[in-house]
């Protein structure tokens, strides 16, 4: 595998002119694709498998041009206080909205409040429903503002009227996302690097193979219905990945030069080992979001495939793209920082004469040893090791002793402090978020806070009851005996009378809860009534089934949660199986699975802790907690373990990569981290401030997918690789890199250290190597 890349990086180099063309050729190829394509339905409702979507399919069935997710707006008319909303002037204003909706495109019908019952016991509150000929995501702007036209109009009569439903849900603010993350990255590896060329590098990088998967995911979209959501995903992980991957590159790169190592010489020998890493560190990301398919989730799948597309393209370009770019720029990404004053000015240029001068005698005399620096190189990594590490890795190294040193103390206070975040997570109750988690500064918000006032809590989140009447004697009596039985249910507030379909051969109810819809009696609720569906079947002849937005809910949570555990031993089971391969080890991918699994839980236990039981929800903005969205876990599962192997295979490498060259294990870890804790911290930085970014959008989900992903990467990245690994490394000693001799002879040897380029001579520098080397000073 080194060797390979090893060329593969020379090449790239070498041939610096046609890689970069041929990436600028494919991204305007795609790029073309995208503007020509056709936009995608964004259809992501399918949710196969679950009671509720069966019963949207039987209503679909049964009621052919009624469409049971067909989009839907609930006006809400507030009289002002000790006033009815039936009183005359109030009632002429409703009336007057109500009409000027039903001439709005794409509306259907128009159901006044005082037509339909639609008033609250005490007058105060009423209802108008608006149904339109589309679903949700097909109302276009201009339905959406004509409606909200018609609302602004009434409330200059005196009423407060607000609207809600999901014909027009709001877009939620952007906030700064992606361009919060990006000028994060660049301050750290500027800070990191001292070099704009070394900073910017990794940042044209990531947003090239970015802009070729987004191209792609949007050309492609129409024909592989393709949401905006796959789109979303794909930036996010793009980002992350993309400048780490060029980050770890970039940095070895510069190892190599300040060894004595000419710029094509040290290109390849970056891509023969950091590219190795991250090589392998992708197929994990890879496996991640591959894996989401298990699940059985449509929009899911899509999501994970799509994403983990972006990764591959982002391997791509790490290991072409970015060794390209470096035989344009060979000295500019190397560091011009020094120690403050005349002197250190003048020790940065000692060290870059000697790179310079080792480099002259190289292209006379070639390359005559295993070793591949030839003399005065021999200085230069010496220098180097007191320039650069002693500035740059001393922090990393000195943490990487204290560790070695106190290992039982690190490793026990990781994990209790990771434990005690942990515990929360064992009330973590799963749903969807509605429009009670939206600011209160939308009309959706208003709107379900006047209903739930009006009408009772379980008024937002009525049950939908699908009756198949078709095998019963008396279609009629039967679903009048069904609605009895559902309206006699503890918990159930009413039931409406049931609207048949023309065949007469089944009907639909809504029963409204007496509690809210994201409350665990509405749950049990909804399991009381499906446990009634044998008696009631066989005493009517007619059987229901329960869904609804609420039912729903319920459903996708339960999949969820059930799913979980599958996805975690396909998923950590593959990934154990390609650690063992990288490490040739039992014990160092067993390790880095526990450690994984106790970010991920920690992770959860803050997800609980601010987002379900409110602690410090007010810093996020967050105005209403609730229940954790439903499809987080297995997202945040997916995601953060694939990314958890970044560090894990690009730190503990180098750690295996010290050791195989002879440095005892305790050692090997201090090495390991002089040479990788700063690019890892770095790293972690980086992929927070793009995941953190997301927190500052104004939905309630989005600051959710935000938070939980900055702060498993921060678990994962700063407490499990940074204390956790190497204290249990120090711990095993030499028995953490143990394999059994059968495994050791069936495995393949994949070299990700880079061995067999230790071993062999560098190639000898070329005149233009020469030439470059004495541009700078």
């Amino acid at each position: 595998m080194a060797t390979f890349l090893y060329r593969l990086g020379r090449g790239a180099f070498r041939r610096r002119r046609w890689v970069t063309l041929v990436w600028v050729a494919v991204l305007a190829v795609v790029g073309l694709g995208a503007l020509n394509a056709s936009e995608a339905s964004d259809d992501s409702s399918g949710m196969p498998g679950i009671e509720s979507q069966k019963a949207f399919d039987l209503i679909n069935e049964r009621f052919p041009g009624a469409e049971a997710d067909g989009a839907s707006a609930r006006i809400v008319f507030v009289a002002p206080d000790g006033q009815k909303i039936t009183a005359a002037p109030n009632r002429a204003a409703v009336d007057a909205l109500v009409t000027s909706v039903s001439d709005g495109p794409q509306v259907a019908d128009v159901v006044s409040p005082f037509d339909a019952g639609a008033v609250s016991e005490d007058g105060s509150t009423a209802y108008a429903t608006v149904t339109y000929k589309v679903k949700d995501d097909d109302v276009s702007r201009a339905s959406k503002d004509d409606l909200l036209d018609a609302v602004g109009e009434a409330r200059r009569t005196g009423l407060t009227v607000e609207a809600g439903g999901g014909a027009v849900a709001s877009e939620p603010s952007s906030g700064v996302g992606e361009i919060l993350g990006l000028v994060v990255a660049a301050v750290v590896l500027l800070l990191t690097f001292g070099s704009l060329a070394a900073a910017g590098l990794p940042l044209i990088t990531a947003v090239v193979g970015v802009g070729v998967s987004i191209a792609a995911i949007m050309a492609l979209g129409s024909a592989l219905g393709l949401s905006s959501n796959n789109v979303e995903l794909a930036m996010m992980i793009g980002i992350a990945i993309g400048i780490d991957y060029a980050l770890f590159v970039v940095s070895r790169y510069r190892e190599e030069r300040a060894h004595g190592h000419a710029p094509e010489e040290a290109t390849g020998r970056a891509v023969g080992t950091a590219g190795s890493a991250v090589v392998f560190a992708g197929l994990t990301v890879f496996i991640a979001l591959a894996g989401l398919s298990v699940v059985g989730v449509p929009e899911l799948t899509k999501m994970g495939l799509t994403a983990a597309g972006t990764v591959v393209v982002g391997v791509l370009v790490a290991l072409t793209l970015v060794p390209s770019l470096l035989g344009f720029w060979p000295n500019a990404v190397l560091s011009r920082r020094g120690a403050k004053g005349a002197e250190g000015s003048r020790r940065a240029g000692r060290i870059r004469g000697l790179v310079r001068r080792s480099r002259g005698s190289e292209a006379h005399a070639g390359s005559t040893s295993g070793v591949t620096v030839v003399g005065g190189a021999a200085a230069v990594a010496h220098a180097h090791d007191i320039h650069e590490g002693g500035r740059t890795g001393a922090w990393s190294a000195r943490w990487g002793r204290f560790v070695v040193r106190r290992p039982v103390l690190v490793l026990v206070a990781s994990v209790a402090f990771l434990g005690a975040l942990a515990v929360p997570a064992m009330d973590l109750r799963l749903g969807m978020p509605g429009d009670e988690a939206k600011p209160t500064t939308t009309t959706e918000r208003r709107a379900y806070d006047a209903l739930a006032e009006g009408f009772g809590p379980g008024f937002n989140g009525p049950l939908t009851i699908v009756v198949d009447a078709r095998h019963a004697d008396d279609a009629e009596g039967a679903v009048a005996a069904v609605g009895k039985r559902i309206a006699g249910t503890d918990g159930v507030v009413s039931v409406t009378p049931p609207r048949f379909n023309e065949a007469k051969d089944a009907a639909v109810l809504r029963a409204t809860p007496a509690t809210a819809p994201t409350s665990e009696r509405t749950k049990d609720l909804v399991e009381t009534i499906r446990h009634q569906r044998p008696a009631t079947e066989s005493a009517t002849g007619a059987t229901f089934e329960v869904t609804g937005t609420t039912a729903l809910n319920i459903d996708v949570a339960d999949k969820m949660m059930s799913a979980l555990i599958p996805y975690l031993v396909i998923v950590v089971g593959l990934a154990f199986l390609l650690l063992m391969l990288v490490f040739r080890s039992v014990l160092v991918p067993l390790k880095a699975a526990l450690g994984f699994l106790l970010s991920v839980l920690a992770s959860f236990g803050a997800l609980v802790t601010v987002f379900q039981n409110g602690h410090g929800a007010s810093l996020l903005g967050v105005e209403q907690t609730g229940p954790i969205m439903s499809t987080m876990p297995i997202f945040l599962v997916g995601i953060v373990f694939g990314l958890a192997m970044d560090y894990q295979v690009f730190l503990v490498s180098r750690m295996r990569e010290a050791y195989l060259h002879g440095e005892r294990p305790a050692q090997a870890v201090v090495s390991g981290f002089r040479h990788s804790g700063r690019v890892v911290v770095a790293a972690g930085i980086i992929m927070m401030a793009v995941f953190a970014g997301f927190m500052t959008g104004g939905e309630t989900l989005v600051k959710m997918v935000g938070f939980g992903l900055a702060i498993a990467v921060l678990f994962d990245a700063f407490v499990v690789r940074m204390a956790f690994v190497p204290a249990v490394l120090a711990l095993l000693g030499k028995a953490a890199w143990w394999l059994p001799r059968p495994l050791a002879r069936l495995l393949p040897r994949v070299d990700v250290e880079g061995e067999a380029l230790a071993r062999q001579p560098a190639a000898p520098p070329t005149a233009e190597d020469g030439a470059r080397d004495t541009v700078r000073v």
